[in-house]
């Protein structure tokens, strides 16, 4: 596993006697590049992780001071054990209870991603915790409260000043921190992932093997690489639910051909981020597979791969979907989930 160094020494923390932060000599991070992977999307050289930068992120991931009922923080729809999923929720709950329309996706190897969000509104890392942070639905908070709280906030302070030296507490370092936070979650040893770089004792099974043959032959012109997504939106042919008429990429773009198209999703940790698609309609895999199967709706932006001169899907038998999901289930990364690193810090 390739790692990339962002320093070529890393500093030891040193403090006065006095506790201040006169002599504090910040830490480095090493951003991991899985030699599986493709190359990190996120320029680490325009904002270098860094321990306080890390611990500061972490802090903010999980603060309900952040939202405006003090009380939903980005953990409360991003839950650890679930990959950073709202597990259980078909759409994610805001502030007050407030019910969104998309479910939350998973948070995990985003350094690796070229746009965020189901309908990818943003293509910057920075910039993507501003649409959960302050949209009325999810956290509603308001940024100048925020920086207030902050600043009023002891250990706020002492982290703003160790991770971002002689700066200001804004908006755009609290952004840089929470990016820093995500672009070390790096979701990279799974039995699938040993299994590709060779390691010792990392064998599938041969229903996992078989899963994965098919898996190649029939899922990964979407879900692509070993991060498991081509980052690409398509039209999957799922039944528009007409109270929500959820256009996807069409609200970004306005373009009629992204009528209905969603980002493709990372299949990483699939076992574990139940409910499934944008809007969490389906409960299980095997749901999933159904629907790729015989569920498929046809329009005018339904991704070619799923209209074969007019036959709808993939065919899939009971068998095939079986061992597919049992491949699946070698996607997830317990020690990914299990991290103490990403957990939560008081």
């Amino acid at each position: 596993m390739k790692v990339i160094y962002l320093t070529v020494l890393l500093l030891p923390l040193l403090f006065s006697c006095d506790g201040s932060d006169d002599s504090y000599h910040d830490v480095p991070l090493a951003v991991v590049q899985p030699s599986n992977f493709p190359a990190l999307t996120y320029d680490v050289s325009q904002n270098p992780p860094t321990q306080s930068g890390f611990e500061l992120g972490r802090k903010l991931f999980y603060d309900g001071r952040l939202s405006s009922d003090g009380l939903v923080s980005c953990a409360f729809c991003h839950i650890q054990e679930n990959a950073f999923t709202h597990h259980g929720h078909t759409v994610s709950h805001g502030v007050d209870n407030r019910v969104g329309t998309r479910n939350s996706p998973a948070i995990q190897n985003m350094g690796f991603s070229t746009t965020y969000m189901w309908d990818g509104v943003t293509s910057h890392l920075d910039l993507q915790p501003l649409i959960p942070l302050t949209s009325e639905i999810e956290m509603n908070g308001n940024l100048s409260g925020i920086l207030a709280m902050m600043k009023g906030d002891a250990r706020y302070k002492k982290l703003f000043a160790q991770a971002f030296p002689g700066q200001e507490i804004n908006t755009e370092n609290m952004l840089k921190a929470l990016s820093q936070f995500m672009v070390m979650m790096v979701s990279s040893n799974s039995k699938f992932d040993k299994y590709r770089r060779g390691e010792e004792g990392a064998t599938l099974t041969p229903d996992e093997q078989e899963g994965y043959t098919l898996f190649n032959q029939k899922c990964a012109a979407c879900h692509a690489t070993d991060l498991m997504t081509d980052n690409s939106f398509r039209n999957n042919g799922l039944a528009v639910n007409p109270q929500v008429n959820d256009v996807g990429r069409y609200k970004v773009s306005e373009a009629a051909a992204d009528y209905y198209k969603f980002r493709v999703p990372s299949l990483r940790n699939v076992a574990l981020t139940a409910p499934y698609m944008h809007d969490g309609r389906f409960g299980s895999l095997q749901s999933v597979l159904n629907h790729y199967s015989s569920g498929i709706v046809n329009s005018p932006t339904l991704d070619p791969l799923l209209n074969n001169n007019g036959t709808l899907g993939i065919p899939l038998s009971l068998h095939e979907k079986e061992v597919i999901i049992a491949f699946l289930n070698t996607l997830t990364d317990t020690d990914f989930i299990t991290n103490t690193s990403f957990s939560y810090h008081d």
